[in-house]
């Protein structure tokens, strides 16, 4: 079986890489070791998670906040199972859409573990039957990402949990503790406080969300801490104990000192995650790694070995979805001799708590540690009619522009729905427009954007609400 692309995986880099390929005349397979598509983002991340994230918030308004607003429902009963059941029902949609698409493309599909055992060999082994091995002119590593575990501590994803575990649970637990306060602790933190969990959040930093802006963190971790999660900064987990009442957990200071003991239902390890590369015989085939165990790439997506190629969570850059899928889209376009490119400081990042967390570009403290002078715009959602409507006035945009030619270097949002508003931002500086530019495009009144508008107003110092 010969093939003009062979891609080992079907998360969003694999399944969009192979599609474009396809669009573009070349003759391709995948090789996906589950048994549906999707990979991790479809089937235990992404997807699912805002499933539940959605239902929960739901779930926490009608208790909350109906009432405000002349809608008496009593007090919302949880039904565990059924919430589970519409997230079930949310990945089944998404994953089998994928099989359609693949379909609909005519790309041929091989489950089993792919491995790679020369430049243009690519050998299949199914979980029954006989291993296949194809032929390819180009091959691309799309095989994602794997939860990062703690040192000593064993995730059984049932007391002890990873992501994956987190959204299976079968009881909401009393006492959740959350290692990490990363954008995955904090969503699925959320989840479960607002279905009744006690939710601490034990950080190894001093801070919640590294690498996002500072004045959005010291905002977020308020409000959150207004909901009721406990936050233990500049801490680290060193131990997880098994009794017949529950966990017992041992965190210490970052910096040194006294250990102290935390009781618990459940244990959540969010502290990241690392590239997926097991298995594959990259060794064998003489696939350069870089230190942190990523795939090594040129840049252009090519690894040292011609013909191999790989994207991404596997290689350098943020590991997100949408990250994933502009490197496939990219990586296509090359293989038939067009241009295809990604800006990384272009990619949006959504945390989907409530408020959401939304930026794009450059930060205040890396335009700081830069030299580069600019000018800061900021405008309040308390400021904002349809928020003011909606309920929904926490938090504020940030536009952040050059001080000598108004360029846009970085957007920072929190606040219900930013995950949608980044977005005209990323147009706007994708094409090197200015603060000036989004402050004379007209807005639709009322709308949340309108707070972006304004925001960009503000780089100017000419706000009109506020």
């Amino acid at each position: 079986m010969s093939y003009d692309l062979v891609v080992i995986g079907t998360g969003p880099g694999g399944y969009v890489c192979a599609i474009r390929a396809a669009q573009l005349g070349l003759k391709v397979a995948v090789v996906e070791k589950r048994k549906t598509h999707g990979g991790t983002c479809l089937n235990v991340g992404c997807i699912p998670s805002k499933a539940l994230l959605h239902a929960s918030e739901l779930f926490e308004e009608a208790g909350h906040d109906f009432a405000n607003m002349g809608i008496k429902v009593g007090t919302p009963e949880l039904d565990l199972k059924a919430m589970m059941g519409h997230k079930n029902e949310v990945v089944d949609s998404n994953v089998t859409g994928v099989n359609f698409l693949l379909k609909k493309n005519k790309i041929d599909v091989f489950h089993g573990l792919g491995k790679i055992l020369a430049a243009g060999k690519v050998q299949v082994t199914p979980d029954e039957g006989d291993e296949q091995t194809l032929d390819a002119k180009n091959i691309v590593i799309a095989t994602g990402s794997d939860v990062a575990n703690l040192p000593g501590i064993e995730i059984d994803e049932k007391q002890i949990v990873s992501s994956t575990g987190a959204l299976e649970l079968d009881k909401v637990p009393g006492k959740l503790i959350v290692v990490g306060a990363g954008v995955i602790g904090l969503e699925l933190g959320s989840v479960w406080r607002r279905l009744g969990s006690e939710v601490t959040v034990v950080e190894y930093l001093d801070r919640i969300l590294p690498g996002m802006d500072g004045e959005i963190v010291k905002n977020a971790q308020r409000m959150f801490k207004k909901q009721g999660f406990d936050f233990k900064l500049g801490s680290k987990v060193t131990g997880v104990k098994k009794d017949k009442k529950g966990l017992k957990v041992t965190i210490e200071p970052a910096a040194g000192g006294d250990a102290s003991q935390l009781d618990a239902d459940v244990v959540l390890v969010a502290i990241g995650r690392r590239p997926y590369t097991d298995g594959l015989g990259l060794e064998e085939v003489g696939v350069a790694l870089d230190d942190r165990g990523r795939v090594a790439t040129d840049g252009h997506f090519k690894t040292n070995i011609d013909g191999i190629y790989a994207i991404g969570d596997v290689i350098v850059g943020p590991m997100l979805a949408h990250k994933a899928e502009d490197d496939g889209v990219a990586l296509a376009e090359i293989l038939v001799g067009q241009a295809g490119h990604v800006d990384y400081n272009l990619v949006p990042g959504v945390v989907y708590t409530m408020p959401e967390i939304a930026v794009i570009g450059q930060t205040e403290e890396q335009l700081k540690d830069a030299g580069i002078a600019y000018n800061v715009g900021k405008f309040p959602f308390t400021a904002n009619g349809r928020a003011k409507a909606q309920r929904h006035t926490d938090g504020f945009v940030k536009i952040l522009a050059d001080k000598a030619s108004d360029k846009v270097l970085g957007v920072h949002m929190i606040g219900a729905g930013v995950g949608e508003l980044i977005h005209e931002t990323s147009v706007l500086m994708a094409f090197s427009g200015s603060a000036e530019d989004l402050a004379r495009t007209i807005h639709a009144h009322p709308t949340l954007s309108e707070a972006v508008k304004e925001a960009a107003f503000a780089v100017d110092k000419r706000a009109i609400h506020m």
